[in-house]
């Protein structure tokens, strides 16, 4: 079982890249299966009810939200709307959607799950780990295949959740810093891991944004407004190949795709 993990989509050349690059793997058979971090696809703040439907239709089956997840008021509908777009897990009860979608696939049922990292996220969420062992406790028995999403700052934190669930589940695969990592592995246990999965978006940028902005502000400290840039467009995420049987990893490759300019 070939799935695919797209890292952070920011803004319209994220998506169009993810359209492009994504839908050829899985033409090729190189991935069955599309699950995409879409926190950032909204002009790199958020997601849209159209921006969504854009997503599913460049290839996506499943996609991931993070901090941003609230920004943009108009989708708050969606994600009660739509099982296929989820938030974290352990964000506090009362939230609109859920924090894990399940999907058939033709090796059977895989599911997703996202966790918010607390350190350094300026976000109120709960424990990520005890409400990741709550959802074990009640789901493991019916799926074998299981992705997390651990959308973190901390290296620490996304190691340690590597750690906690090392056996447990068929992946943890981190997201949120838009810088992709070398540790791609799969353990003894059979859990693949990477810490973060890097950004598919601008890569002439600071993490998406323009650069010019980004350093007036660290140079003056003023504020000032954050374009998405537009250079050097590459999806970046990792292929993961899966044993349907027992739920263990048997491979995991870093992705990094270089979306062709319009001139070649």
């Amino acid at each position: 079982m070939k799935v695919m993990m797209v890292g952070d989509i920011v803004g319209s050349p994220g998506r169009m890249a993810m359209a492009r690059i994504a839908t050829r793997y899985k033409a090729d058979g190189r991935a069955e299966v599309v699950i995409a971090n879409a926190e950032n696809s909204a002009a790199g703040r958020g997601i849209t009810s159209t921006l969504a439907e854009e997503l599913f239709a460049g290839g996506a089956d499943i996609l991931t939200m993070g901090d941003h997840v609230w920004d943009q008021k108009e989708s708050l509908g969606l994600f009660d709307r739509d099982p296929r777009v989820i938030r974290a897990l352990n964000l506090p009860p009362g939230c609109p959607g859920k924090g894990a979608a399940t999907i058939q696939t033709r090796a059977g049922p895989l599911a997703v799950v996202q966790l918010m990292g607390r350190t350094f996220m300026g976000i109120t969420a709960d424990c990520p780990f005890r409400a990741m062992e709550e959802w074990l406790k009640k789901n493991a028995g019916a799926v074998k295949m299981i992705i997390v999403d651990m959308h973190a700052e901390a290296t620490s934190e996304k190691v340690a959740m590597g750690k906690f669930l090392d056996g447990r589940v068929s992946a943890v695969l981190g997201t949120h810093t838009h810088i992709q990592t070398a540790d791609e592995a799969v353990t003894t246990r059979g859990t693949a891991y990477m810490t973060d999965l890097g950004m598919t978006g601008p890569c002439d940028s600071v993490i998406g944004r323009t650069t010019d902005a980004i350093l007036t502000r660290f140079v003056t400290g003023m504020p000032t407004k954050f374009e998405i840039a537009s250079g050097d467009v590459r999806l970046h995420g990792a292929l993961l190949t899966l044993d349907p049987a027992t739920g263990k990893a048997l491979k995991i490759k870093r992705i990094e795709e270089i979306l062709p300019s319009p001139r070649g």
